[in-house]
């Protein structure tokens, strides 16, 4: 049996992968566990409509319910959130890039030289001129 956070998290994939919004039903289609009682999504629907992750909208005699958020601004205030708890907040940050791969540690450093994820900078960075902006 899954546990109450995973099963929000797999509710939740289903409506970013949907790119429209959702009722309880198309959730239940969508998701892999074919047991799932219908009203056990609705209460995870609206336990996320309640926490402010998702959205629903009433439409006819059935709600709606569309992500509040990318998944990439959720994924980003749970890292928030749980950084928050750490008692050495630097330490946690150490560890989490010591652990990133090379791809994802340049990721990390274009977005802090230019603010722009998945923008290259359009320098080096190691060319002698860190003051200089494309």
């Amino acid at each position: 049996m899954r546990r109450s956070g995973e099963l929000e998290r797999t509710v939740m994939d289903v409506l970013w992968g949907a790119g429209r919004p959702c009722t309880a039903k198309d959730v239940l289609r969508a998701l892999p566990d074919e047991d799932l009682a219908y009203t056990t999504v609705i209460t995870v629907l609206e336990r996320l409509a309640r926490k402010g992750t998702a959205r629903r909208e009433r439409t006819g005699r059935s709600w709606q319910y569309t992500p509040a958020a990318s998944r990439e601004s959720y994924v980003s205030s749970l890292m928030r959130d749980i950084l928050g708890q750490a008692g050495d907040p630097e330490a946690v940050l150490v560890h989490f890039a010591r652990s990133m791969s090379e791809p994802e540690a340049a990721a990390l450093r274009r977005a802090l030289n230019d603010g722009s994820p998945g923008r290259e900078a359009g320098r080096s960075g190691d060319d002698g001129d860190s003051d200089a902006r494309p």
